[in-house]
């Protein structure tokens, strides 16, 4: 297998349906960056009966695959990952290693990263190689955008969320050289992950939604909120929010998009009773279509998205909500 040492390492994650949306993601974007440095894009898969997938990692991508299939990989424990991650590292010496910001891999990339005595960056917004090959890597910081670069250690980490970058197109006639891994059966952990516990999820997900509806403070209580709920339900949009919604409890912590909540892609994005504060909207990427509704005609969101309505949205709001009903005989 090519030992590059400019090599794009993607480290992939299986649910229950498959690879999930954020490898595929990740894969995409270590293409592009791969493609920058002339180097190849390696994806290293952890969990159980995971064979099938190969074809759909190649289709997106990758160049290399290494898998470990093995009952004890089925569910994360993150000691065992460590130990045969920071082997192959160690004898491949990835130059990039890029981490989905799902629940394993908050914890799982500051391990590695930690042991490799590495730099880390968590919920870039945005990844690209400098003049020098660096990888540049940007957050949302201070109101605006940062870029972190490890300009010495290797690998360069980051972790990104899902809907940060798009699913490429896959390209089915793609192939490449499938190693392999060997997991340790006697390996004694300190702790072990025993069961995954899933809680409720939105009936649409934010991070895959087409369309989302997304309310702030000047919803003005729950009864405002109950409208901007009602509407996203009515066209069957996610509902997102800003902050200032779920410290009124008006809504869960899960609706929340931006530097401290979820990244999204709509095609449709309606937001209503919020500022516009850059800590929310850089949660949102590449929006095809920005709506904004507010009753301070001075707010910072109408410079920010394509139609802007000024009106109080819970006068506007039933309004809209009667004419919709009416359309969809209702």
């Amino acid at each position: 297998m090519n030992n590059n040492k400019r090599n794009v390492w993607v480290i992939a994650e299986q649910g229950e349906v498959g690879i999930l949306d954020i490898s595929l993601q990740l894969i995409g974007k270590a293409r592009q960056l791969a493609d920058k440095l002339g180097s190849l894009v390696e994806v290293i898969l952890l969990g159980y009966e995971c064979e099938l997938v190969g074809a759909k990692l190649f289709a997106a991508g990758a160049d290399n695959i290494y898998i470990g299939d093995h009952p004890e990989t089925a569910v994360y424990q993150a000691e065992l990952y460590t130990e045969v991650i920071i082997r192959l590292f160690k004898q491949q010496q990835p130059d990039i290693v890029l981490i989905g910001s799902t629940f394993v891999g908050r914890e799982l990339a500051p391990i590695l990263a930690a042991t490799l005595k590495t730099g880390l960056t968590a919920h870039c917004s945005d990844l690209d190689l400098n003049d020098n090959g660096i990888l540049e890597q940007k957050i949302p910081a201070y109101g605006g955008m940062m870029t972190i670069v490890c300009p010495e250690k290797r690998p360069q980490m980051a972790t990104v969320a899902k809907g940060v970058f798009r699913i490429p197109t896959l390209d089915k006639q793609r192939s490449g050289e499938t190693v392999t891994l060997d997991i340790p059966h006697d390996f004694k952990a300190r702790m072990r992950t025993l069961e995954i516990v899933k809680k409720d999820t939105p009936s649409i997900p934010l991070e895959s939604a087409e369309k989302i509806v997304a309310g702030g403070a000047g919803a003005q209580n729950i009864e405002g909120w109950n409208l901007i709920s009602e509407l996203a339900t009515l066209i069957g949009a996610g509902l997102g929010s800003t902050r200032p919604a779920v410290d009124e409890a008006w809504t869960k912590i899960d609706t929340m998009i931006g530097q401290s909540g979820k990244m999204v892609n709509p095609k449709l994005y309606i937001g209503i009773g919020l500022s516009g504060e850059q800590q929310h909207m850089i949660g949102i990427v590449d929006s095809e279509v920005m709506v904004a509704i507010n009753n301070d005609e001075q707010s910072p969101v109408f410079n920010q998205v394509d139609y802007g309505i000024v009106d109080d949205c819970q006068l506007f709001l039933p309004e809209l909500i009667k004419k919709i009903k009416d359309y969809k005989g209702k």
